[in-house]
């Protein structure tokens, strides 16, 4: 059985993204890059959620791939490298979507469901009949 985390750790959990939110919304401001880019490319992420047509495990496993905070970094560590404000911008784009998700308690996915997450369940339970 999943078991999300609950209690003190899950509150500090999202602060903590709110905290990352807020961090990368600033450090793209700092670049000065347009904020229509960060308006359109802020869900992304999201069409990830395209791979749940294949099945839960395939859905989570792609889902959690682009929201989690390895594959921005390595965009990150790939615009050092390369001098590109683009690649910095789009890095801290998507590190703004996760952190925005985690805020709102859209945590990584387990595999039995889309709406269980290491946050805890989404949404309200379907209504019993």
């Amino acid at each position: 059985m999943n078991t999300p985390v609950s209690g003190t750790p899950r509150l500090l959990l999202r602060l903590e993204a709110l905290a990352v939110l807020l961090a990368s919304v600033t450090g793209y401001s700092a670049l000065g890059e347009s904020w229509v880019l960060f308006g359109v490319a802020l869900l992304l992420p999201d069409v990830a959620m395209v791979a749940y047509a294949a099945g839960p495990r395939v859905g989570a496993a792609v889902y959690n791939a682009f929201h989690s905070y390895l594959a921005p970094a390595m965009l990150a560590t790939c615009a050092y490298f390369a001098s590109s404000a683009m690649l910095w911008a789009l890095s801290l784009i998507w590190v703004a979507h996760i952190g925005m998700d985690r805020a709102l308690g859209l945590g990584l996915k387990f595999s039995s469901a889309f709406r269980e997450t290491h946050l805890g369940t989404v949404g309200r339970a379907a209504p019993t009949a």
